[in-house]
């Protein structure tokens, strides 16, 4: 059941962020192989002018095993999780980055020094959420999916937020008017079921606070995704069938459905957190390259939707 089709680099991606100026990114634990490759090949790209935190003298072995050169790039000493972070999130305050990408560094100790005050990315008054931009082989098109790392288990206000954050990064892909499906196991508000009542009224919600998207629900998964489902159920929206965005009900669900997407279907899943001063790359050790510089590629192109 596991797919051995090879994954696919996205190539409208990466064509949209190859222009422009390179972004300053923040590398927090660059000092791994798997991490300076993908720094190297985002650089050499021109999506970034990377700023390394970790050990020096690794990081400078790494560069030189791998052909990268290190001339006019800023690398700053920090061991461990608590110093990797906290190095990272000062350094993040500053107005000439653009973009933190996680490397060898432990999630909750990247992300709890990202979230202070100090660090300058959490708006007041703003939600951050997290975006997966999945890609299949042979298909162009995207998919995202919101909110399947960051949020557990999300209120009425975070699946606000994740909405708009989604709907500013399909704008900033150049999806003019998305589709925003709020998946739910049916298709009819059930009192039983949550997730369906709080999809109805985010429907409603959204009809004057998300005007530059479609969004509907609640949806089963089949009905947002295949025309034929949506049509035998008779469900009248231009959402059902064809949806750009699928706002999931819990991390769990989310989480489900993009790793069946990448183990079943060899999907690329670019990861990003929106919703902040600048975005945030959220990388897993198990991510092949593609999904490491589709990430980065994505973060750039959230820039501008970010600040």
């Amino acid at each position: 059941m596991i797919s051995e089709e090879p994954v696919e680099l996205p190539k409208a991606l990466m064509r949209r962020a190859s222009g422009g100026t390179a972004v300053g990114a923040v590398v927090v634990g660059a000092d791994r192989h798997v991490v300076m490759q993908s720094v190297r090949d985002a650089a050499e790209a021109g999506l970034i002018d990377p700023i390394l935190v970790g050990g020096q003298d690794t990081i400078r072995g790494i560069c030189e095993d791998i052909g990268f050169s290190l001339n006019n790039v800023e690398i700053l000493e920090a061991s461990g999780d608590d110093e990797l972070a906290k190095t990272a999130a000062q350094r993040a305050a500053s107005d000439d980055v653009g973009m933190v990408i996680k490397g060898h560094v432990h999630t909750d100790a990247f992300m709890g020094a990202l979230l202070t005050r100090e660090a300058g990315i959490r708006q007041p008054g703003s939600r951050m959420t997290h975006c997966f931009h999945m890609t299949v082989p042979g298909h162009e098109h995207p998919l995202i999916i919101t909110d399947g790392a960051v949020n557990v288990a999300p209120d009425i206000k975070t699946k606000q937020a994740a909405i708009i954050n989604a709907v500013a990064l399909a704008h900033a892909i150049e999806i003019e008017h998305p589709k925003v499906a709020i998946l739910s196991a049916t298709e009819s508000p059930l009192p039983q079921m949550p997730s369906s009542m709080d999809a109805a009224e985010l429907t409603e919600w959204a009809k004057d606070a998300v005007p530059e998207a479609h969004v509907f629900g609640p949806l089963a998964f089949d009905n947002a995704v295949s025309a034929a489902a949506a049509h035998l159920k008779e469900i009248d929206s231009p959402v059902a069938g064809d949806a750009d965005i699928l706002l999931v009900p819990n991390i769990e669900a989310g989480n489900a459905l993009f790793k069946m997407m990448v183990y079943f279907s060899s999907a690329c899943a670019a990861g990003v957190v929106l919703g902040g001063r600048l975005p945030i790359v959220l990388t897993s050790r198990a991510d092949p390259p593609e999904a490491r510089l589709a990430s980065i590629a994505l973060a750039k192109l959230c820039v501008s939707c970010s600040r």
